[in-house]
């Protein structure tokens, strides 16, 4: 088990479409491509800047996580992702460790990858993903 790399970071944002434009017009980037994550509640469109993604998110229901979380704290960064090559074994060390997660086991994510969060309450307030 090894964190191999920062993977993303992930923005949340209220308009995917509002929030292309700067990323597109001011910084240049361009979008490689748009999904819906139903799992997560979420839309995602991802731009890459060197060896890092940047994935925005909008939320596509109320009930989304993600709803909540823009509610509470407004656009702005949401989280960090690892890569990891074995993520069950990296989410049971993090739990190991006294970690509070918010997956026991690895769910689908953006572009297949299989998913699992760690509560912010338990690294330093920074909502952490690890993704395989």
């Amino acid at each position: 088990m090894m964190v191999e790399k920062i993977d993303h970071l992930g923005i949340a944002v209220r308009s995917i479409a509002a929030a292309r434009k700067f990323y597109e017009e001011v910084l240049g980037l361009v979008c490689e491509k748009e999904e819906v994550v139903a799992t997560q509640k979420v839309r995602t469109a991802f731009f890459t800047v060197g060896d890092i993604h940047i994935e925005l998110l909008e939320p596509t229901s109320d009930d989304s996580p993600l709803a909540a979380f823009l509610e509470k704290k407004g656009e702005g960064f949401h989280h960090i992702a690892y890569r990891t090559d074995n993520i069950d074994a990296q989410l049971a060390a993090a739990r190991d460790h006294g970690c509070k997660l918010i997956n026991e086991t690895p769910v689908a994510g953006a572009g297949g990858k299989k998913v699992g969060f760690l509560h912010p309450k338990s690294t330093f307030g920074v909502l952490t993903e690890f993704c395989e």
